[in-house]
């Protein structure tokens, strides 16, 4: 049974934006900052931003279709811009930690608006980065530890940031729907 025409256009923008995220984190990845960072930790939090946005506005089921086309398209994408040795860690690390931000998004749903996202951010976060980068970069010789210190220090700390942003982005979906503004 194939899906409305309005699902698959409301499901452009954050598959993009996923796609568009993971690649260039991907990518942002190889270029370390010093021992502690690379500058893809700077771009990968908005995948759970995307993620949860999806989650709050059209539903898990919404979400989980994202986070499968979000990740074919940037495994297929990182494979052409990065070592297909990070293409294969983001992709297993992606899928698990979206499947499980989506999962624990969900079970607090009907809890005060910031929990949901901030929860399960943070959750994901922490498989996301055991994931990467023990697949990535374990066993080259480069700081892979401390990058995965660096890197999770970031997203939490974007975890909390991206509360905001997605306060506005819900607030302004509901405001449209009341409005009757597609």
């Amino acid at each position: 049974m194939r899906p409305p025409v309005n699902i698959k256009r409301r499901a452009v923008l954050p598959v993009t934006a996923m796609a568009v995220v993971v690649v260039s984190s991907n990518y942002l990845v190889q270029f370390p900052i010093n021992d502690w960072l690379t500058w893809g930790a700077f771009t990968y939090p908005a995948a759970f931003l995307v993620t949860d946005l999806t989650n709050r506005l059209v539903g898990p089921r919404m979400a989980r279709g994202v986070a499968m086309v979000g990740f074919a398209l940037a495994v297929v994408l990182s494979l052409w811009l990065a070592d297909p040795r990070i293409a294969v860690a983001s992709g297993s690390a992606f899928l698990c930690s979206q499947l499980l931000d989506i999962t624990v998004f969900n079970r607090l749903r009907q809890r005060v608006w910031w929990l949901p996202p901030l929860v399960a951010s943070t959750v994901a976060s922490v498989l996301d980065t055991t994931v990467f980068f023990s697949l990535a970069f374990a066993g080259t010789g480069l700081p892979w530890l401390t990058w995965a210190l660096g890197d999770l220090a970031v997203k939490l700390a974007f975890a909390v940031l991206l509360v905001a942003p997605f306060r506005a982005v819900v607030s302004l979906a509901e405001t449209r729907r009341l409005a009757g503004v597609r």
